[in-house]
């Protein structure tokens, strides 16, 4: 099932962008009415991604829906994604544009999926968390892309939870870390309070002061490995700062409960073939 949709106001914005005033080309030959079919198939194995909105958007285009997979499925090369008909204009309208979301998508669902599998081959239970460092524009698609490969969202923005970073620290200097987890817990009762922590010995501070979670910056597998056996089960360690499908193995082994990376939405698009013919 798929985590969640995006809105019509996105949809519109999206095939506005490429179809502000008709397709010309379409309309000088006369063909806008003439009946085809349109069918989308993955070139090589993929994890399916924002085939939903692809769907949304074909159908706000003029044209009809038949079929498609939902985000999280995991398809073979050659597997039908998605099928449509309806009217020239209407599929040469919604083509490009869905083509293009749903293999950018379906490249971050793909990638969120193999770090997942890489690190739960090792550590069943771990939590593989993307950041908020989507490219500026992209969050809702990206979000959706992350948990359809078995990811979560570790954070949403700035609004949503509470991470203080040993930026916003230099503001209050010559406070202790316990006084500002004390102070952040009285302001947010409710919120779990992370802290992000560049060395060893602010790992044991941060989690001595009272920090629900302790994320490591940029460690290497066996700084977190010490670091999870010096704090112990007092509280939550993430490790964050260069996790791919390459280390996330390394990574998971250290015990660490959570991994954070952004990678997957760097990944390449995936591959999908669309053969539109008349019908």
């Amino acid at each position: 099932m798929s985590p969640f949709t995006l809105s019509d106001t996105e949809i519109d914005r999206l095939l506005a962008e490429d179809v502000p005033y008709g397709d010309l080309t379409t309309r000088s030959l006369g063909i806008d009415d003439a009946p085809g079919r349109m069918v989308f198939r993955a070139r090589a194995a993929m994890v399916v991604s924002s085939t939903e909105e692809a769907a949304r958007l074909l159908h706000r285009a003029g044209a009809v829906v038949q079929s498609f997979r939902p985000s999280g499925a995991v398809l073979e090369a050659g597997e039908v994604l998605l099928e449509a008909s309806g009217p020239a204009g209407a599929l040469l309208a919604g083509w490009k544009v869905a083509q293009t979301l749903v293999e950018s998508a379906s490249g971050i669902a793909g990638a969120a999926r193999r770090i997942v599998q890489a690190a739960r081959a090792v550590a069943p239970g771990i939590s593989v968390a993307c950041t908020r460092k989507t490219f500026p524009g992209t969050k809702a698609v990206a979000i959706k892309a992350i948990m359809a490969g078995g990811a979560v969202a570790h954070r949403l923005g700035l609004s949503e939870s509470v991470l203080l970073f040993p930026e916003h620290r230099v503001f209050r200097p010559g406070q202790s870390l316990a006084d500002l987890i004390a102070d952040l817990r009285q302001a947010c009762p409710e919120r779990k309070i992370v802290v992000e922590v560049t060395s060893l010995d602010e790992a044991v501070q941060a989690a001595q002061s009272g920090a629900d979670v302790v994320q490591l910056e940029k460690f290497a597998p066996a700084e977190v490995a010490a670091a999870v056996e010096k704090i112990g089960a007092s509280c939550v360690v993430a490790a964050a700062g260069g996790v791919n499908a390459a280390n996330a193995a390394e990574y998971a082994a250290t015990g660490a409960r959570v991994l954070v990376t952004s990678a997957p939405y760097w990944a390449p698009p995936a591959d999908v073939a669309v053969t539109i013919t008349a019908a």
